[in-house]
């Protein structure tokens, strides 16, 4: 079975969560993208959805579900993303598409945050895919050499900039052993807008594709 395959499992599985007349939270990515084809063939029981980046609400209108802006919808009952790396805590490392932050604020205004993923993403110890970081323009060399006396080696990701007009610093080379810790640590570090760790809120439950078929991992 192959990757994709996978991810279109696990998306198809988040379905379940979705409670009717509520505002689902939508996460940015391949895989979210079978989530949001899924989602639409039940808009007519949701309100709306709360989107993660300009891409999400492309496709989101593309499917006619309504988007909604987050001050107004209030909390969430569920948020649905996907991940680049998962642990067995189902702490994770997103921002590969450079939505973390967005991803961030809508996974913490939310009660319940499934994540969906095929079984490439499963790790024990998160690092081997680098670390994004959203930077203030005028803080990347800072936060650069901040990031390199932590022994992580921050690359500019060329050619791209996020939806909040800033910059995004991959991390090479970082193994993380104690992910709540160094995320609240990055964060303390000026001009660190989010750094893609998801530590200090974790997915409550994963959704897992896999060849024989999708597991439910909860926290």
């Amino acid at each position: 079975m192959s990757s994709d395959e996978m991810k279109q499992r696990a998306a198809e599985a988040a379905l379940k969560y979705v409670e009717e007349n509520t505002v689902v939270g939508v996460g940015t990515g391949s895989t979210v993208n079978y989530f949001i084809d899924a989602l639409s063939r039940i808009k007519h029981r949701i309100e709306g959805a709360v989107s993660s980046s300009a891409m999400t609400t492309e496709r989101l209108k593309a499917c006619k579900i309504p988007v909604l802006d987050l001050n107004a919808a209030g909390p969430l009952p569920l948020y649905v993303d996907g991940a680049d790396e998962v642990n067995h805590q189902l702490q994770m490392i997103k921002g590969g598409g450079g939505a973390l932050t967005r991803e961030k604020i809508i996974a913490a205004a939310s009660e319940q945050f499934v994540c969906i993923a095929d079984q490439s993403k499963r790790v024990d110890v998160l690092g081997a895919f680098p670390l994004p970081v959203e930077v203030i323009p005028m803080a990347r060399s800072y936060v650069g050499r901040e990031l390199l006396k932590r022994g992580g080696q921050p690359v500019l990701r060329e050619n791209f900039i996020t939806d909040n007009g800033n910059l995004i610093l991959d991390v090479y080379n970082l193994q993380i052993l104690e992910p709540t810790k160094l995320e609240a640590e990055l964060n303390h570090i000026a001009g660190i807008v989010t750094v893609g760790l998801f530590a200090q809120r974790p997915a409550d439950v994963l959704l897992l594709g896999t060849a024989d078929g999708v597991q439910t991992i909860q926290a």
